[in-house]
């Protein structure tokens, strides 16, 4: 695996790919990587010939009070994982590469709508630094496809938006969220969790399966979310939000029957916040 710091030879490789008629799969990654980011090296390596991943903890999506400095980063691992998992090119920027006028002066991105609601109401910017940073890696590498996990499910709907909208030639394919056997979502924030926190975190997606349950049932959207909240205060994660949106476009549902949904919640437990999505089916 080769690993490049900078656009120019980034460019250089990958032209020389197309030469040879070699289509081009992206995945991009803010480091400190488990085996949910493996998995979509995975999946990338089923649907092209190369795949290019890039590690860069982005400060245009972190807010003031958020973990960009105590972000973790392990580089090393990092290397030796993707390597392992198949990837062909690691692309690991510096802040000067990605941004070169700045992060305050720069040419920055918005998706209207969709980075309003749930995660953008509460981590308000935060979709417009992942825009930017996602669209800047994009015209880098300019791949034939991207993954990205199911798990940041509003993410997810921001890219094929951005994509669809500015009508860029690039595929987006949703790769399946990988789990603990407790059903924790592997994340890189898992490991802020103290041994307590960790042993009641999968309170997270037993909620989302309650929630999934009782709509099965019957019971109306918004006894369904009351009780989710209910029940993480009682569980001491200070909740977010747990709700339930239509999946395609996150609008509210509007209770037709053949509406696809999906329920999303987010929530602290001491120090971290996790979030995790599960579709009703």
């Amino acid at each position: 695996m080769q690993t490049i710091e900078y656009v120019r030879a980034l460019r250089e490789t990958i032209a020389s790919w197309r030469q040879a008629g070699q289509r081009i799969a992206f995945v991009p990654t803010m480091g400190n990587l488990h085996a949910g980011h493996h998995s979509l090296i995975a999946l990338a390596r089923q649907q092209a010939d190369r795949v290019v991943a890039s590690v860069f903890v982005n400060p245009t999506q972190f807010g003031p009070n958020e973990d960009f400095a105590r972000y973790p980063r392990t580089p090393r691992e990092d290397e030796a994982g993707l390597d392992e998992a198949g990837c062909d090119l690691l692309f690991r920027p510096t802040v000067e590469e990605m941004y070169p006028f700045g992060t305050e002066r720069c040419v920055a991105v918005r998706v209207p709508g969709l980075t309003d609601e749930l995660d953008g109401a509460a981590r308000p910017g935060h979709f417009d630094g992942v825009a930017t940073v996602v669209l800047r890696l994009f015209n880098m590498v300019q791949p034939d496809l991207a993954v990205f996990g199911l798990k940041d499910f509003q993410q997810l709907r921001v890219i094929e938006y951005l994509v669809r909208d500015l009508a860029l030639p690039i595929a987006i394919v949703p790769a399946p969220i990988a789990r603990d056997p407790d059903g924790l979502a592997l994340s890189s924030r898992n490991r802020y969790l103290s041994v307590d926190e960790r042993a009641r975190a999968p309170a997270i997606h037993r909620t989302l399966l309650a929630m999934r349950e009782a709509w099965r049932a019957g019971a109306s959207f918004e006894r369904i979310e009351a009780d989710a909240l209910r029940h993480l205060d009682d569980q001491g994660f200070a909740p977010d939000y747990a709700q339930i949106r239509r999946s395609s476009d996150l609008a509210p549902p509007t209770g037709a029957g053949d509406e696809a949904l999906v329920a999303l919640l987010a929530a602290r437990l001491g120090s971290t916040r996790l979030i995790d999505n599960l579709p009703f089916t």
